[in-house]
C-alpha cells in the first residue's frame, strides 16, 4: 500500500510531504504512547496517533516511520510541520478515530502479515 492509498482510504488531508505519496508502506501502528512505538514499530510504517507534539516526529524519525496520520482531526503546528519536512516524513490528518482508522487500514490489507501495535 502506498501513502496515497492511505490518504484515500482514511479520507485524510495531506499536511506535508505530497512528494512522497508513492512510497510503499508495509506496516501500521496506532498508539498515543511513543514508548510503545519505540518498542514495536518496524521501518516503513505509518504511525496513527492522536498525540500532537514534536516528540511524535522525533520518534518517527528514530524508527524510520515514513508517514504520520493524526486522528480526530488534530492538526500539527508549524514547528512540527517544519521538522517533518526536514526529515522527509509525510504528515496527514483524518477525522476518523484511531480505532476506525486502524481497522479500516487492516481491512484493506495493510500489515496483515506483520506485527503491529494498536
Amino acid at each position: 500500500m502506498t501513502i496515497k492509498d492511505i490518504v484515500e482510504t482514511l479520507d485524510a488531508e495531506v499536511v506535508c510531504g505530497e512528494e512522497h505519496l508513492e512510497k510503499e508502506v508495509h506496516n501500521a501502528c496506532g498508539s498515543d504512547m511513543m514508548s510503545d512505538v519505540l518498542a514495536f514499530v518496524k521501518d516503513q510504517s505509518v504511525l496513527i496517533t492522536g498525540l500532537c507534539n514534536p516528540q511524535v516526529i522525533r520518534t518517527a524519525e528514530m524508527m524510520d516511520i515514513i508517514c504520520v496520520c493524526f486522528v480526530r482531526g488534530k492538526t500539527p503546528d508549524e514547528a512540527m510541520i517544519d521538522l517533518a519536512k526536514e526529515r522527509g516524513i509525510t504528515l496527514m490528518r483524518t477525522k476518523m478515530r484511531m480505532f476506525t482508522a486502524c481497522g479500516t487500514l487492516y481491512e484493506k490489507g495493510l500489515g496483515r502479515s506483520a506485527n503491529k501495535c494498536v
